[in-house]
């Protein structure tokens, strides 16, 4: 695996109101939480984490830290979350990735892929597509999109990922679909047995 050059961004921030009790990424598949397998994945490939949760996460590995904006603003505000603390904190890299932290299958090169969507433009940002469909939060975003990303949230109460992302150079990189479903979500008890069971016949 090539060197890291981004740092990440883990999405927690959801109110996981279709899971019934509790945060669905700390719910359990393997003895681990669904935010730790994420972890297991996404560490080798990125240079650092971070967690945007708006609830207390016990014994966190990496640094947790809720919505920059008000709470119940959606992924983007996440994302604003993400890019604000890495440029405040001096990181030289040019783009953060994203993922959300109830997609436990998230692909070991995910990393390495969605580079290849960069282009030249300072603002590129790169999406993950995958079942005829785009992933908004599975995507590397420029650390210069920061402020413009705020005046959007704040100045003109935009919330939709896509909407905003198509003002600038936005890409996709395609997953096929003899590659499974890396970006399945859990959203559902029965989302959680799918995973269960999948990961099962993985290991098998």
């Amino acid at each position: 695996m090539s060197t890291p050059k981004f740092p990440c961004i883990i999405l927690a921030g959801g109110q996981s109101r279709r899971m019934g009790d509790g945060d669905k990424f700390l719910k359990q598949i393997a003895g681990k939480s669904l935010l730790n397998h994420i972890l297991h994945r996404i560490e080798p490939q990125v240079t650092e984490v971070l967690i945007n949760s708006n609830v207390a996460i016990e014994d966190a590995s990496w640094p947790v830290v809720c919505d920059a904006v008000d709470e119940g603003q959606g992924p983007l505000a996440g994302i604003l979350t993400g890019l604000e603390y890495f440029r405040d904190k001096g990181c030289t890299a040019t783009h953060m990735l994203s993922i959300p932290a109830d997609a436990p299958f998230i692909p070991n090169d995910l990393v390495k892929r969605l580079e290849t969507g960069l282009t030249a433009s300072p603002h590129s940002i790169v999406m993950a597509y995958s079942k005829e469909r785009v992933h908004p939060v599975v995507s590397l975003w420029p650390l210069s999109l920061a402020a413009q990303m705020r005046a959007a949230l704040v100045g003109e109460d935009l919330r939709k990922i896509l909407i905003f992302a198509e003002r600038y150079s936005l890409n996709s990189v395609r997953w096929t679909d003899a590659e499974g479903d890396p970006f399945f979500n859990v959203n559902t008890p029965e989302d959680l047995e799918v995973a269960r069971v999948r990961m099962e016949n993985a290991e098998g």
